[in-house]
């Protein structure tokens, strides 16, 4: 009886390690994953300002994972200043004129987020593209918020 419930405690262990041993990220990012690499930018940024949004940019430094990337733009005219390596196309255009597919002007509201007081974190939700998927839109949240003299945003993708 002994042997057996051994037996089957050992199973179970073999069946239970190696499924926690081989677990992987998900293909997307998560609202967590989001808002903690916002609060990693808004570190870099601190530190070392031209350092960290050179590292968005390229998407260096853990600030690229899977469709999660970290965008600043100045707090004061609203022009991108890293915007990852995905969209680099964007830089030095005001974050205000941004319309999603649906006509939403959502870079209105990300930039009267980065206006709050720093360390408040704002959510604004629009429609956007995934990054190397379809060019269909889908729902995107940002976590934005003032980081010095910028706003700073990561998005992730519901």
């Amino acid at each position: 009886m002994i042997r057996r419930l051994m037996l089957g405690m050992l199973l179970i262990t073999a069946f239970t390690l190696p499924a926690a041993a081989f677990a992987q990220p998900g293909q997307f990012g998560t609202a967590e994953e989001a808002r903690a690499m916002l609060d990693r930018a808004v570190a870099a940024v601190k530190a070392d300002k031209t350092k960290a949004l050179e590292m968005f940019n390229n998407g260096q430094g853990g600030f690229l994972d899977r469709d999660l990337y970290p965008f600043c733009s100045n707090a004061g005219d609203g022009k991108f200043v890293a915007v990852g390596p995905n969209a680099k196309r964007l830089l030095g255009t005001d974050i205000r004129a941004l319309k999603d597919a649906t006509g939403k002007v959502y870079g209105l509201e990300l930039y009267a987020a980065a206006q709050k007081p720093e360390g408040q974190i704002s959510e604004v939700s629009y429609m956007f593209t995934r990054p190397g998927a379809d060019m269909t839109p889908v729902p995107k949240v940002t976590f934005v918020t003032k980081a010095g003299d910028l706003g700073c945003g990561v998005g992730y993708y519901r």
